[in-house]
């Protein structure tokens, strides 16, 4: 069952990614990597920060966007350990290759885990660089007009990882979608399948994440995100559901800054909390 959803994942991001090529070829070819969109015609700054939901939109061709949490801490509890990871500068860096793609480099520059054994109370520490993530955003539609913005953004996690010795390979598949209401309202909306690591043990699990998000400026240069998603373990029938809040401030033109958390209503679902920022050049 697993192999298959793996397959699916790889066959359907194929078929997205080539349909939409070919639907945005003829604005694809007027500016590239090379040949930038001038900054007079440029889209506004769209971040896939604070919120889960990633944005559908992709970056202007030829120009690049650097999101990252400058701080990010997490907790987790499973049956046998509780663990507290502290990241620094969990960046992503976005650059754009055509009208319609962009390529994604995350990296984890700094991280420092702490893990305690419940039954013996055992402390173990580690830090070091983390996680290398590649990812490739390609818009489908609503990426210049239209009330409508949908994408695909197929990942794959390479284990760099000095902090995490239980870091394994992992991807994924994710579909954004947003619509825009009348009154500066947001509805964004996400699906999401992954091929992850088990909690305590090295072995993988398929995972289901649905996401809903709603944003709304509450002053001129601040808006103010709420979401709820869940994920469902395929492998260990089990549901896991989280509330985030967070709020974004518009600091400069193409510079924004942002806090919030991410919280795990179940006692094994992870709890975030961090601060970032994100930059358009």
């Amino acid at each position: 069952m697993t192999h298959r959803y793996s397959f699916s994942i790889l066959v359907l991001s194929a078929f997205l990614i080539s349909s939409a090529c070919i639907a945005q070829q003829e604005r694809e070819k007027k500016y590239s990597l090379f040949n930038p969109v001038p900054k007079s015609m440029m889209r506004e700054m769209e971040t896939d920060r604070p919120d889960v939901t990633e944005s559908p939109y992709t970056v202007d061709a030829g120009h690049f966007q650097y999101e990252t949490d400058v701080l990010r801490l997490i907790r987790e509890e499973s049956d046998i350990k509780n663990t507290k990871t502290l990241l620094i500068n969990q960046a992503n860096i976005k650059i754009g290759i055509s009208g319609s793609t962009a390529l994604q480099i995350g990296f984890q520059s700094y991280g420092i885990q702490k893990e305690t054994e419940k039954s013996s109370g055992n402390i173990s520490k580690t830090h070091g660089f983390g996680d290398i993530t590649l990812r490739i955003k390609q818009n489908i539609t609503g990426n210049d007009k239209g009330n409508f913005v949908m994408a695909v953004l197929p990942y794959a996690k390479i284990p760099s990882s000095q902090y995490d010795d239980e870091s394994r390979f992992e991807y994924g598949l994710i579909v954004p979608m947003l619509y825009k209401f009348a009154g500066d309202w947001n509805l964004g909306f996400q699906v999401e399948v992954d091929r992850l690591k088990d909690q305590d043990i090295p072995e993988m699990h398929t995972e289901l994440l649905q996401t809903l998000t709603i944003s709304h400026p509450l002053t001129k240069n601040l808006d103010g995100i709420a979401e709820t998603y869940y994920t469902y373990d395929f492998k260990a029938h089990e549901f896991s559901n989280y509330i985030n809040a967070a709020l974004q401030m518009e600091v400069m033109k193409n510079f924004k800054i942002d806090a919030g958390l991410n919280y795990g209503l179940q006692h094994h679902s992870e709890k975030h909390y961090f601060i970032g920022f994100s930059y358009l050049h």
